[in-house]
């Protein structure tokens, strides 16, 4: 098997509902603490962001919470938990920056997808403010319309 290069970007899984859900004001990105168990199962792809959310924990650090990461069958018993918090890597001025936008009323951490970048694996997030049921109305008429224009241009009208 070929080593990966440092550029190459191989995603794992998608969180499709947050920019319908979620107005997206900046894109940060993150590394994981995980454990081996963890990241054998994520090379397989078997990871969800369904639930999940980014938080600060008791200590202040920020953290992803509520992913679910399935367990590894050969991992036996030194598996991990499906559910766990999993500590986020950032700078220090990422996170006072952070920290300082989510005490701001209305805006909320969202993860976007999981990947790997090279070896290593990353987790890209969002600061978003949710949005209004006139909001995703007006999202979904949008992409109808945009779908529209696809198909009249491929039948070539």
């Amino acid at each position: 098997m070929a080593t990966p290069s440092k550029t190459e970007r191989r995603n794992v899984c998608l969180n499709r509902r947050a920019r319908f859900e979620y107005e997206i004001l900046d894109v940060f990105e993150a590394g994981l603490v995980l454990r081996g168990s963890e990241v054998k199962s994520l090379r397989d792809g078997k990871a969800t962001l369904d639930d999940a959310w980014v938080g600060f924990d008791a200590t202040g650090r920020p953290t992803l919470f509520n992913a679910h990461i399935a367990m590894f069958p050969q991992a036996n018993r030194y598996n991990h938990e499906t559910t766990a918090t999993r500590p986020l890597l950032l700078h220090r001025a990422e996170v006072i920056k952070l920290r300082q936008i989510v005490r701001e009323k209305g805006y909320t951490l969202v993860p976007l997808q999981l990947y790997f970048l090279g070896g290593w694996c990353k987790l890209e997030f969002a600061v978003g403010r949710g949005k209004k049921l006139h909001d995703k109305r007006a999202s979904i008429r949008e992409q109808e319309q945009k779908r529209e224009v696809a198909r009249a241009l491929r039948d070539g009208r």
